[in-house]
């Protein structure tokens, strides 16, 4: 697709791939335009059932581009991706592009598994938190490593990180920089499994989710990402209405006699 992302959609499944391998994935401003023009992309695409985001080579994500901190260095940040009026400017609905980055993945209907190997550091973390799930190799190293620079988690992370591991926790992160290892980020609740090879096992856990309703995931999903910032009396209501949606619809049908009748479904998008 470009010289930073390449995707390979079979089945229903999207198999994305950030392939700036010489630069561990580190997130310059095409790689930035490049996560966002592909989640863009995604949200659109027809048929979409799951997706899996990883990175070539070494690394999932080495974080921002080290050329990004040498001109904050410099002096004010007038121009460029991280100037102040590009991060203050709401280019995308409630954020800016470098959150959109992250965030588009949330946005994308279907669920989407990331998986890490090598290192996610920073900005490389925070993406990865943008996904439904994180499959991480048990030798990953990970980090909120913006403290190093002086700087804040500023990817949509601090909106992230709250609903996944405790406060403190995720207080200590933050303050320390502190490196951390894949096992230890299942323990803390940022990885949902830890295996020898995430890029395999999250394709056949996409695979498998892509042979689901697809209906009902895209409205799983939905229920889901509300329940982050929805009252329990309106979260309730929603619940009952994409529930009235489902029921009785063709795929609905479909997964009940697939069931009764001992057999694969033939779902239709």
């Amino acid at each position: 697709m470009t010289d930073r992302i390449t995707v390979t959609i079979e089945d229903g499944v999207a198999d994305v791939r950030m392939v700036r391998t010489d630069k561990m994935n580190a997130l310059d401003d095409a790689m930035f335009e490049a996560l966002v023009t592909t989640g863009e992309r995604l949200i659109a695409e027809p048929g979409l059932r799951a997706v899996v985001l990883s990175g070539e080579g070494r690394a999932f994500c080495a974080g921002l581009d080290m050329g990004n901190f040498g001109r904050m260095a410099e002096g004010p940040r007038t121009s460029g991706a991280t100037s102040q009026e590009a991060l203050t400017r709401r280019t995308h609905g409630i954020t800016n592009r470098a959150q959109y980055a992250v965030w588009v993945w949330r946005e994308i209907p279907v669920p989407v598994i990331a998986a890490v190997h090598g290192v996610a550091f920073g900005g490389g973390f925070q993406l990865a938190l943008g996904a439904d799930m994180r499959f991480v190799a048990p030798d990953t190293r990970m980090a909120v490593l913006e403290i190093k620079w002086g700087l804040v988690p500023d990817m949509a992370g601090t909106m992230l990180m709250r609903h996944l591991a405790r406060e403190d926790v995720v207080r200590e992160l933050t303050y320390t920089g502190r490196i951390f290892s894949g096992e230890e980020a299942l323990a803390m609740g940022f990885a949902t499994r830890v295996c020898a090879d995430p890029h395999a096992e999250a394709l056949a856990v996409a695979r498998e989710i892509a042979g689901k309703n697809p209906h009902a995931v895209r409205a799983s999903k939905r229920l889901l990402n509300a329940a982050v910032v929805t009252d329990e009396g309106s979260g309730m209501l929603q619940e009952t209405v994409e529930q009235i949606a489902l029921i009785g619809s063709p795929n609905q049908i479909e997964a009940v006699m697939a069931n009764m009748q001992k057999r694969a479904p033939a779902f239709t998008d």
